[in-house]
């Protein structure tokens, strides 16, 4: 039997924090791929990025679920249980174009 996200009660629409990684734009610093906050919607940078940021997101947070972002790719994931969630097509939109990097 395969375990199960338990938090996906927090899943929210969310507006992105930014057109990027929210700290890696700061920096300067580029990013391989995106993802999003899915209850407060920061946008930070994946755990093959040089700074994984999404998951520093997660460690000061406690917020569970990230969507893949970069495109918008219809998956989820919950740091908490260590297992995929389908959005089921609830997707956030991108809003403006995103930056390329790596």
């Amino acid at each position: 039997m395969s375990q199960q996200c338990t938090h996906r009660h927090e899943i929210r629409q969310v507006l992105p924090s930014a057109r990027g990684c929210q700290e890696c734009l700061a920096l300067g610093s580029a990013w391989v791929h995106l993802r999003i906050c899915r209850s407060c919607g920061h946008v930070g940078c994946c755990d093959q990025s040089p700074h994984r940021h999404a998951r520093a997101h997660f460690h000061a947070t406690h917020q569970p679920i990230i969507e893949g972002y970069d495109p918008p790719e219809g998956w989820g994931w919950c740091y908490v249980d260590s297992v995929a969630v389908d959005l089921g097509g609830d997707t956030t939109p991108q809003v403006g174009p995103i930056p390329r990097y790596v």
